[in-house]
């Protein structure tokens, strides 16, 4: 037999066929952009005039470079800096098409998105205004559709080297070693600090299944999957318009932290988002169970004006003992006889939750003590069964939709879209991995993913290409 001969493949390779690729596919689909999409006609006029004036003298690098170098970089998935300047100086098509006679430092480049970050975030907005009509006319039954998610950009400090927590997770495992009891998982997650030392701005978080610092983000999008608006949680102009937003106290549950944060980040959100877009009605909600409460329900409804809010129930918030029902007035009966009504106990006022109507067991009397006498009582508690009854219960029960069927399961399943375009920024636009602990500059990568976003909402349409909505990736294969 004749050997086989191998040929070992070098990175030298791997980027020569990228390189190659990249300049062959780019010039028709520089034509196609320029054919359907002006870039001109989104840049506000308050974002002309600070580009300009900032520096007081006529620019070598134009606005619309900038802008379309880095919008380009998010649909080519170029995940550097450095590989995206490294292109403009092999590719003349390139450089031509961003209008740049030559390549620009990439000091530039960074300073450009520290500089003019609030610039590319209101050019986001704006744009999410032109697609809105154009997402109605693709499809109108999804575009009124309104899901909702928070995800967090992992930042380049030392606390996110696996080898940090892995360490500590090690030596916890040795020194409980005989206390099955103890997860040392999440002693682990309480030990670690809440934010990076070096920067402030990467919080302790639970994404994906690991630990990790990050810049929390909350994202809204239609049934579509198209992002209809994006906020930074914990930025500090965020939380000066909203001081009602609740701070996060870390417990020792990574669950738990995360779903306490997503329910108190909502209301600030859509309140943004409403203001911003007062011309917009969705009319359905899809959530996760950690927005099962009945104070977010008659927000939903009565404060944004939803008529659907598709939430399924939280187990935790569930009683695991038998049902309580309710006669024609509406009070909870027993449990075991339905033609008892039990007995009103006064309003329950508690910190951080809504009020609610205290019933308890009616065969429960006081004498130097409480009594039951319950022959079979339901609960063991020394009082008796207790439940309770809260404005919007009615709206938990039915949120517009009837729970378990076949329209709210099949409208349910839309939800799902918010996650693929979380990881569609992430992954595809390259905005996760970037060796970067700067806040200011990672809002600019993820509004600059946003805009990439509506330009192929807008470029799709106007070739007649609906499928092409969420990826134009695929003209440039």
């Amino acid at each position: 037999f004749m050997a086989t001969k191998y040929h070992q493949i070098s990175l030298s390779d791997i980027f020569s066929d990228y390189q190659n690729s990249f300049i062959d596919d780019s010039t028709s689909f520089f034509s196609l952009l320029s054919e359907h999409f002006d870039l001109n006609e989104f840049i506000p006029s308050e974002f002309l005039t600070a580009f300009y004036l900032s520096i007081g003298r006529k620019r070598l690098y134009p606005l619309q470079g900038f802008l379309t170098a880095f919008i380009l970089q998010k649909i080519f998935s170029i995940p550097t800096d450095s590989l995206l300047l490294l292109f403009l100086h092999l590719s003349k098509e390139l450089r031509d098409f961003c209008g740049f006679t030559k390549v620009p430092d990439a000091s530039l480049m960074s300073r450009f998105k520290h500089d003019f970050e609030p610039y590319i975030e209101l050019m986001f907005q704006r744009m999410v205004d032109y697609t809105e009509p154009i997402c109605q006319l693709i499809d109108s039954s999804l575009s009124q559709m309104l899901t909702f998610d928070t995800s967090g950009i992992e930042l380049y400090v030392t606390e996110n080297n696996s080898k940090t927590l892995n360490a500590l997770i090690k030596k916890l495992k040795v020194f409980y070693k005989d206390k099955p009891d103890i997860d040392p998982y999440k002693m682990a997650y309480g030990l670690m600090p809440s934010q990076a030392v070096s920067c402030t701005d990467a919080k302790q978080m639970y994404i994906n299944g690991h630990f990790c610092y990050a810049d929390k983000f909350a994202i809204l999008t239609n049934g579509l999957g198209i992002v209809r608006h994006l906020s930074f949680i914990d930025d500090n102009d965020f939380k000066a318009s909203h001081p009602e937003l609740n701070v996060e106290k870390k417990t020792d549950s990574p669950d738990e932290d995360k779903s306490v944060g997503d329910a108190s980040a909502l209301v600030p959100v859509l309140n943004d988002y409403f203001s911003l877009h007062p011309d917009f009605h969705p009319d359905t909600f899809l959530g996760d169970s950690a927005f099962d409460s009945a104070e977010l329900y008659g927000k939903l409804f009565h404060d944004f004006h939803f008529s659907r809010a598709l939430i399924p129930y939280n187990p935790g918030n569930e009683s695991p003992l038998k049902k309580v029902g309710y006669n024609a007035y509406g009070y909870p009966t027993c449990p075991n006889d339905p033609s008892l009504s039990m007995k009103y106990c006064g309003i329950t006022k508690e910190r951080g939750r809504t009020d609610r109507i205290k019933w308890i067991c009616p065969k429960m009397h006081y004498h130097k003590g409480w009594i039951c006498d319950c022959d079979k009582p339901c609960s063991s508690a020394k009082r008796g069964r207790t439940t309770y009854t809260y404005e919007n219960m009615d709206l938990r029960m039915f949120p517009g939709v009837q729970r378990d069927s076949d329209e709210w399961n099949d409208t349910y399943k839309v939800r799902a879209i918010v996650e693929r375009a979380i990881n569609h920024f992430k992954i595809n636009m390259c905005i996760a991995g970037r060796k970067t602990r700067s806040h200011i500059s990672t809002k600019a990568d993820v509004f600059l993913a946003g805009i990439a976003s509506q330009l192929t909402v807008i470029v799709a349409y106007a070739m007649n290409c609906p499928q092409y909505i969420r990826s134009l990736k695929p003209l440039v294969s």
